[in-house]
């Protein structure tokens, strides 16, 4: 399974996110914003989302407030997705 590390905003990188076609996103820097954007077109595309407990924090949102689709990990957590639960990684 791939996965994707998205960073930016999503309108700008649709077309890159369709051709790579991640399994799964991790939501980290700016991205972090769709995951508690009621009606973001990420959380409906990937049955498999993070986001950086690090990086929700430092924009102000609330950890226990994102979508329930989005599983919120920290740096440590991160490490384990990337090597224990996918094979390659696609940054955005």
């Amino acid at each position: 399974m791939k996965l994707g590390v998205f960073v930016s905003d999503y309108e700008l990188t649709n077309d890159t996110l369709d051709r790579v076609g991640p399994d799964g996103l991790i939501l980290v820097a700016n991205g972090v914003y769709h995951a508690s954007l009621k009606g973001s077109k990420l959380l409906g595309k990937y049955s498999t989302l993070y986001a950086l407990s690090e990086d929700l924090e430092t924009r102000g949102i609330d950890p226990s407030t994102v979508d329930s689709k989005v599983k919120v990990v920290n740096y440590s957590g991160l490490v384990d997705v990337i090597f224990n639960d996918f094979e390659k990684i696609a940054w955005l």
